[in-house]
């Protein structure tokens, strides 16, 4: 076709052919109008509604009741189950036939008792295939069901997806037929969007820009809509476009499908496991259809959930995962948070979810995957090391409220010196959509041009599931090799990280954590949900101890592995990384809190062991189950013999407890002109409420003590050994706050005992401690060890870091002398020149508006010291406050033994040669990994006085004992 040369208008020429694909403006007659060809409605649709989550079987055996389409059901977190049966008009032979369903609820369609697709307006999945391509001996007539959530991807929250759910929302079925797909229009429509973007991302100043412009348009002149005889040249002039090939030295970005799905958030963890359902079956649907296509998915928990609730798609994605297409990533049992758990904790989740990728699929992962959380210890390295792991992928530094990352490609070195190469994605997303935005954003963001050429580029609809879509398979396919644009490689991320590693020779290193500058209140709230963390923590430690020790003493004893295993991972679950922070919904919140009611059982269970541990007259029967069902025939203390008195002995499950009875000593730090260290001020903040959301939200500095007298400070007891003193302030009309102060004789700290009634709206508590000490870091604990942050302000990346995590303990220390502040709970601190400051309760009303409500117990602890904070022993100190001796019943005869100590403590940043004393018969001690791994190269030295360890600053040190 010859056309006269015309003056070409950009814009006009870009809204033309806009408005031939546009899904609102001239549908009657533009290309997309004739996307469906022929429909019919359903022959029949009835409903079951039911306030739980059901499995297939039972839901397939209620009474349905006729529903038509528009009728609505609910409430939120109801489940609806429509019966639908369906007939396919025989003039549909060799035609593609969809199921149309489009509700605002998440949907599953089952088939022949199997799911079998998800489908969700948000996620742009509104038809189930019937057919391809409808033949003679394929089923006209079905039965299928689709079960359907009363919740959206992002749950049901109030105006805003981020407020707390509407409980009342109620929801509905717009769309329910059976429709013909026009797949020539559908590629048509694919080849004309992909044009477009092109012509909108490249800009103006791009030549390949309006080469790209000037061929949608003779699309346009080329293609009537009413006419499929004319989209061949159409597509033609499409696919000539798309061949024009790069250069060489094109970037390469590596596709990978994707489908982050928050294991809980705004949500509860039932939906999650149908979430996963949803989504994952989905993906094995665009496997069947794309042999090249390839899926990353993460935690060990959802796999778990799926085996259990879905068997027959966990079988499919063990197919998958075979064939390389199905990718199980990351190598944890949740994507947990990266500050607050513990270091056991986080080795644990290394050591649960590689565990059950080789059990289940055979395969140890090479790369964590945590895309989306709120921060990152500078101890990961080493743990990613020491659990067989050597890459990293994450984006989440790109939200940063203050500064830009300066790296995407970038070896992170850890506080112990390890290094792993990691990766963040230059798109800044791990939900991509395959358009050529995303491309050109992963070209133009990357930030390490000339060291790196390679990048991940990671697709399919996330945070609340989803994942890929076909028309995103599309999109990517249409450009893997195409001028003006990075090569497109179907990827994985053995692939993406090889190539990488391959071309590293000039990247940077960065030392040290990964701090998000955003979501600082994610420390504080939900304290509840913190403080059963740190005590389940606490008590697993001493129930493995006491377990371990009772096996070694009587090998009769049954180690309660599976129960145990069971108790880690409810705890490594609450861990998750919209869970611990507290960014969550009240339903999750509950959740949470009843999963650590079940450690209380363990309490029972620890009575059991200790009476093992301690009774030598072999009266003690078998211990009994960790929930505390049988009974030890000992009664509920250690072997009441009638008769007999009893002698208290104390359990110390840490190697450092030290017992020391005389004068008290009153904890105080008084310079030589009389003048106190530090003095307690109770103040709280008001939180910014400007750009803040919800949980994930800015702190200010405005401040306002916390002054109003209730009830005058009083003496509750006055001793040689204890004296406590307790007062009531008033935080306002509705919240008040009670503390003793208690000192204990020989005691380096003073323990401040709280109770808080809190009842406000968006507002924070904190505790501050002005000292007379000054130095330009304060110290920090962290998993394994301790960091040291600025306590100026400098520079931006000073400031940004005005609210930061720590756990147990912080110290602001000069040469001579410090402060530190101890805690059992509590993870928000702050220390800005002399003032040190730590963060108790928080009042945010979304996504949870009852989020802290009600009435809080929790302990903090000011220790002054001289010398350093190492040789004080306050990290020793901040262990006492948060494991306390457990007091035991003893019969008169039992002997003290202590089972472990060590020669030097592990609290200096320098080498260190240290000897491990055990009172057990040793026979060998090997080297292990994080995953209990023996080395057999790595046998650990054995002399008369212990086993030999060689300390570098910061090391984890894992020993295989054999007795």
């Amino acid at each position: 076709m010859y056309h006269q040369p015309v003056l070409k208008n950009r814009r006009t020429l870009l809204e033309r052919a806009e408005k031939f694909i546009s899904d609102i403006y001239f549908t009657d007659c533009n290309l997309r109008g004739r996307l469906y060809g022929d429909s019919c409605p359903l022959e029949s649709i009835a409903s079951f509604l039911s306030s739980k989550r059901i499995t297939f079987l039972d839901a397939s055996q209620q009474i349905f009741a006729p529903h038509k389409v528009g009728d609505t059901f609910g409430p939120t977190w109801w489940t609806c189950w429509f019966k639908v049966t369906l007939k396919i008009p025989e003039s549909w032979r060799g035609k593609e036939v969809h199921l149309l369903w489009e509700s605002d609820g998440e949907a599953m369609v089952w088939r022949d008792e199997q799911p079998v697709q998800g489908l969700s307006k948000e996620g742009e999945k509104t038809c189930y295939i019937l057919s391809d391509c409808l033949k003679d001996d394929e089923p006209h007539s079905l039965t299928l069901y689709v079960e359907v959530a009363c919740n959206g991807l992002f749950g049901a929250g109030q105006g805003t997806f981020i407020a707390a759910p509407d409980p009342n929302r109620k929801f509905s079925v717009q769309k329910a037929e059976l429709v013909v797909l026009n797949r020539d229009v559908r590629e048509l429509l694919t080849d004309f969007e992909m044009l477009i973007d092109i012509v909108k991302e490249l800009g103006e100043g791009e030549q390949r820009g309006y080469q790209a412009l000037f061929a949608v348009n003779e699309m346009v002149n080329l293609c009537d809509p009413s006419d499929p005889s004319t989209f061949p040249k159409a597509r033609s002039l499409a696919h000539n476009f798309f061949s024009q090939k790069n250069g060489e030295s094109q970037h390469t970005a590596h596709a990978m499908g994707h489908c982050h799905i928050d294991s809980a958030w705004l949500w509860p963890y039932e939906e999650t496991i149908r979430k996963c359902g949803r989504s994952w079956v989905t993906v094995i649907r665009l496997m069947e259809k794309n042999p090249d296509f390839v899926f990353t998915c993460s935690q060990a928990q959802q796999f778990q959930w799926v085996k259990s609730w879905y068997p027959g798609l966990f079988s499919q994605i063990q197919l998958y995962v075979k064939k390389g297409q199905f990718i199980p990533v990351g190598g944890t049992w949740v994507e947990m948070d990266g500050n607050l758990p513990s270091g056991e904790s986080m080795v644990r989740q290394f050591l649960e979810g590689q565990r059950f990728f080789n059990q289940e699929f055979g395969i140890l992962c090479k790369e964590f995957w945590l895309p989306d959380t709120f921060g990152y210890s500078s101890q990961l390295p080493q743990i990613m090391q020491g659990c067989g792991i050597s890459n990293f992928l994450t984006q989440k530094l790109s939200w940063n409220l203050v500064n830009t990352f300066p790296h995407n490609t970038f070896f992170w070195e850890g506080l112990d010196g390890s290094k792993v190469l990691t990766h963040f994605p230059p798109g800044n997303s791990y939900e991509m959509k395959g358009k050529v935005e995303d491309l050109v954003k992963t070209v133009k963001n990357n930030k390490d041009k000339g060291r790196a050429n390679h990048s991940a580029v990671l697709f399919g609809f996330g945070d609340g599931g989803g994942g890929p879509t076909q028309l995103m398979l599309d999109r990517l396919q249409r450009v893997q090799d195409t001028d003006g644009l990075p090569k497109v490689q179907t990827s994985n991320p053995h692939r993406l990280f090889s190539q990488l590693q391959s071309d590293s020779a000039l990247l940077c290193t960065w030392t040290g954590e990964l701090f998000l500058e955003l979501h600082n209140g994610t420390y504080t709230s939900q304290a509840q949900i913190k403080r059963g963390n740190r005590q389940c923590e606490t008590l697993l430690h001493d129930v493995e101890i006491a377990s371990s020790l009772a096996l070694c003493r009587d090998r009769t004893f049954r180690y309660p592995v599976e129960k145990l295993q069971e108790l880690w991972r409810l705890l490594l679950l609450n861990q998750f990384h919209d869970v611990i922070p507290g960014s969550c919904i009240e339903l999750v919140v509950e959740d949470a809190l009843r999963y650590y009611e079940v450690y209380l059982s363990t309490t029972v269970y620890l009575t059991y062991v200790w009476c093992l541990l301690f009774c030598s007259s072999g009266e003690c029967a078998q211990l009994g189950s960790v929930s505390g069902q049988r009974h030890s025939p000992c009664g509920s203390c250690l072997c009441h013999r009638s008769g007999l008195c009893h002698i208290q002995r104390a359990f110390n499950s840490f190697s450092y407890h030290v017992i020391t009875f005389g004068q008290r000593r009153f904890c105080a730090l008084i310079q030589a002109d009389g003048t106190v260290v530090m003095e307690n001020r109770i103040l709280q903040a008001v939180i910014n409420k400007d750009g803040t959301l919800a949980s994930l939200c800015l702190i200010d500095t405005n401040r306002k003590p916390v002054l109003e007298v209730v009830q005058p400070a009083h003496v509750l007891s006055s001793d040689p050994l204890r004296g406590r003193v307790s007062f009531t302030l008033r935080i306002s009309d509705k919240s008040t706050i009670t503390q003793e102060i208690v000192m204990d004789a020989m005691c380096p700290y003073i323990k401040f005992n709280t109770e808080v009634k809190w009842a406000e709206s968006h507002k924070f508590l904190k505790v501050e401690f002005p000292v007379r000490v000054h130095s330009p870091n304060a110290t920090y604990e962290i998993q394994f060890g301790h960091l040291q942050r600025p306590t100026h302000r400098n520079t931006s990346w000073d400031w940004a870091r005005f609210e930061v995590w720590g756990h147990k303990w912080a110290d602001l220390s000069e040469h001579n002398f410090g402060v530190a502040l101890l805690n059992d709970c509590k993870y928000g601190y702050s220390v800005h020149k002399n003032t040190m400051t730590l963060s108790l309760l928080r009042a945010p009303k979304a996504p949870d508006a009852n989020a802290d409500m009600g009435t809080h117990r929790f302990t903090y602890a000011i220790m002054p010291h001289s010398g350093s904070f190492q040789d004080a022993s306050v990290i020793q100190s901040a262990y006492n406050l948060n494991f306390p001796l457990r007091s035991i019943r003893c019969v008169p005869d039992t002997e003290p033994w202590s089972a472990f100590s060590v020669s030097t403590t592990a609290s200096l940043t320098y080498h260190v040669a240290a000897t491990l004393c055990t009172a057990l018969p040793v026979r060998e001690a090997w080297h292990c990994d994080l995953l209990e791994r023996a080395d057999p190269s790595m046998q650990a030295h054995m002399t008369s006085e212990g086993i030999t360890i060689n300390f570098s600053p910061f090391q984890i040190v894992s020993l295989l004992l054999i007795l």
